[in-house]
């Protein structure tokens, strides 16, 4: 059976699997975006204080991030249709799972297993659409995925927090669950799917080195707030981690001389932009995630907001993005991405070095957070979509999905990397000086982001 063949009834379903693509997309990201705003109700019940709290964020992002690569595998090998209903039957019970969570160590492990469910999701959804369209119609139906996906997370914070003030944080956790329950019987309608021509074997070894090599380093970091980094448990877990990590490269390059298919293709960092955007990358989603986590619970915790406002006050960096991403897009299209991504970096910094002016006022939110948040916003917009076109636009055609894949990964362990860092940043909890440590940080990060993207990224040259 040809490849055409094959998709073929998948395209007879294409409205099917534009809404299974939706759905699976928009339960990925509302669980992301939901989780911010509930952690400080989830510390009043459970306890655990700052380390739990991580833990609840970052067990989902280890998984999601270490497993995003391999999961791309697993849908050439088994199908993406069928990769997508496991990933929608895993994360549904693990949502179940946390929703009934009766400690946070349960808690913890349920949303380890979330990341493994989302992790099976995200690249095929996007994959099933790739498949069933063609052309102009294949452009649009990216575009509404897209769409909803951002919607996704602009929703999330907010109807988040009214769903933890009015009936607990359980029941966001439920709210992710009941789409899925709609979307697991349209996944069984779909009667098509695209095999691959030879079944590549898939790198185990590599993702296991990833696993223990990411966990590691954040089970270190985030558990010696509580041990201290003379503790067994620390030590070895800094040691293994570290250890995998370093392994890993060496062991990529064997597979890759094997001729096999390696979880990163390392020869794509040969390409300077490819290179240089995925070390932007981890400087500047680094300091993305320190705001998303700091921010939310600085509001609530210090400031006393509910969570609903929280969620809201928290809205500005989503908003602008959604906004000018096309406009900024189309500009950098015309004069190349360095400059953009060198400036959106610097114009973050400056919003984070404005929100050091807080102090105990929550009416302070008007003149620090929230210009703050603004320039964030706007410093987002513009480098997110040249940062996207300069790492995917140095690698070819053929390999811009693994290239896609690489990226999405690197500024997912950056976010989790330097949620595990915040204890130490913020000094063990929430307050007004740990808030303007982390700021300054976060501020470092991004001025790195853009030093690093001013000097290494080129443009590419003009044609005539």
């Amino acid at each position: 059976m040809t490849a055409e063949r094959a998709t073929a009834p998948l395209r007879d379903d294409r409205r099917v699997v534009l809404v299974v693509a939706i759905l699976a997309s928009f339960v990925v990201g509302l669980d992301s975006s939901v989780v911010n705003v509930a952690l400080p109700a989830i510390r009043h019940e459970l306890g655990g204080g700052l380390v739990v709290q991580q833990w609840v964020v970052d067990a989902y992002l280890v998984t999601l991030g270490s497993l995003i690569l391999v999961a791309g595998s697993l849908s050439d090998v088994f199908g993406r249709v069928r990769i997508v209903t496991w990933g929608l039957v895993v994360f549904g019970v693990a949502s179940v799972a946390c929703a009934i969570a009766p400690s946070g160590e349960v808690l913890v492990v349920a949303r380890a297993v979330q990341g493994i469910g989302g992790a099976l999701v995200t690249p095929s959804s996007l994959a099933l659409i790739v498949a069933a369209y063609r052309g102009a119609a294949q452009a649009r139906a990216i575009g509404t995925w897209t769409a909803w996906s951002s919607a996704a997370v602009i929703v999330g914070p907010v109807v988040g927090g009214l769903v933890v003030d009015g009936i607990g944080w359980r029941w966001i956790f439920v709210l992710t669950a009941v789409p899925i329950a709609v979307t697991i019987p349209l996944v069984l309608r779909i009667t098509g799917d695209v095999p691959p021509v030879q079944r590549p074997r898939i790198d185990v070894v590599g993702a296991v080195l990833a696993v223990v090599g990411v966990g590691g380093v954040v089970l270190g970091l985030i558990e010696q707030e509580r041990l201290g980094w003379g503790a067994p448990v620390v030590v070895v877990a800094l040691v293994a981690g570290a250890a995998a990590l370093v392994a890993f490269v060496p062991w990529e390059r064997r597979v890759a001389k094997a001729g096999g298919a390696p979880l990163v293709p390392l020869e794509l960092f040969r390409a300077r932009n490819f290179a240089v955007g995925n070390l932007a990358t981890l400087s500047i989603y680094g300091a993305l995630g320190m705001v998303g986590f700091v921010v939310t619970l600085f509001l609530q915790e210090v400031w006393s907001f509910p969570a609903w406002l929280a969620g809201i006050a928290s809205l500005p960096p989503t908003i602008l993005l959604l906004a000018l991403s096309t406009t900024v897009g189309a500009l950098a299209g015309r004069h190349g991405p360095r400059w953009f991504m060198a400036a959106g970096p610097a114009i973050a910094a400056v919003g984070a070095l404005v929100m050091l002016g807080v102090g105990d006022d929550p009416a302070a939110y008007w003149w620090t957070v929230l210009p703050g948040l603004v320039l964030v916003g706007v410093g987002i917009a513009t480098m997110v979509t040249p940062l996207t076109s300069a790492v995917l636009g140095s690698v070819p055609e053929r390999e811009a999905g693994v290239g896609s894949a690489v990226n999405n990964a690197v500024a997912r362990v950056a976010g989790l990397v330097v949620v595990a860092l915040a204890g130490v940043v913020l000094g063990g909890g929430v307050s007004v000086v740990g808030f303007h440590r982390a700021m300054a940080v976060m501020a470092f990060l991004l001025l790195a982001g853009a030093l690093v993207s001013a000097v290494g990224i080129r443009n590419a040259p003009t044609r005539t």
